[in-house]
């Protein structure tokens, strides 16, 4: 099988080890992959004070360059922000991004954060602002008690994009907490959090209905996704037309 390599990049509070069942599948299945755990979230001592975005883009570049052919870079929730600065800063080496329940942002992801670092929130304050639509209580128990706080530097700095050619890279909107009708109107209406998919030449929605944790939710149905991009992405031939919104069929 010719696929490109893969790259996995967890969101908030996470590391690398948030996408093993992902990955094992995806290894399973052929595929070259290699889950990042980004600077400052390697482990609740680990310093933060001085982690900012740019070094986040600079560990997924490291990761992408590393890969040794064009990646399918997947990225989950708030690491949209870096993997969009990734894209913009090494285009050429990226066959195609996938971004799983989330969109590149315009602008800071909290430009007023003030602390040194942003803790996961209390089991109460999840529950009420995300989905988490068939994670059972020993996985959301093994998240809180993995999480570890994200930097605040990274959260108050903007990515720079200053090289047009992301806006070619094809790129896959899993939309899980949300419906891809849902992440259409917040683009139609200039929802900054998913602004850079206004501008995106080449977006196509995929429905996967689950929590805003599909890697743990629903992993097999994730991977076969990401699968498919870095299978279609790795072999020119077999590329699919995109810009379709098309909804994922759960695997039993």
């Amino acid at each position: 099988m010719s696929s490109a390599p893969i790259v996995l990049v967890p969101g908030f509070w996470l590391g690398a080890w948030a996408w093993d069942e992902v990955a094992a599948a995806l290894r399973a299945d052929g595929h070259d992959v290699t889950a990042l755990t980004l600077p400052g979230l390697e482990s609740a001592d680990a310093d933060r004070s001085t982690i900012t975005m740019s070094d986040h883009v600079d560990a997924i570049c490291e990761a992408v360059r590393a890969a040794g052919a064009p990646v399918v870079l997947a990225v989950h929730s708030g690491a949209a922000a870096s993997g969009y600065g990734a894209s913009d800063r090494v285009a050429e080496l990226i066959a195609a991004m996938v971004y799983v329940d989330t969109g590149p942002p315009k602008g800071a992801l909290d430009p007023d954060f003030k602390d040194v670092e942003k803790p996961m929130p209390t089991p109460k304050a999840l529950a009420e602002n995300e989905n988490l639509d068939g994670l059972t209580e020993q996985q959301l128990e093994t998240f809180r008690r993995r999480a570890v706080p994200e930097p605040g530097a990274a959260l108050r700095e903007a990515a720079k994009l200053t090289n047009d050619a992301r806006l070619d890279v094809p790129s896959t909107v899993v939309c899980t907490g949300y419906t891809s009708k849902q992440y259409r109107d917040a683009v139609n209406e200039g929802q900054e959090w998913l602004g850079g998919l206004a501008d995106l030449h080449d977006v196509t929605y995929v429905d996967l209905p689950t929590s805003h944790w599909p890697m743990w939710s629903r992993p097999r149905e994730l991977s076969a996704i990401i699968g498919d991009v870095a299978k279609a992405r790795g072999d020119p031939s077999s590329r699919k037309e995109s810009g379709a919104s098309t909804r994922a069929t759960p695997s039993h």
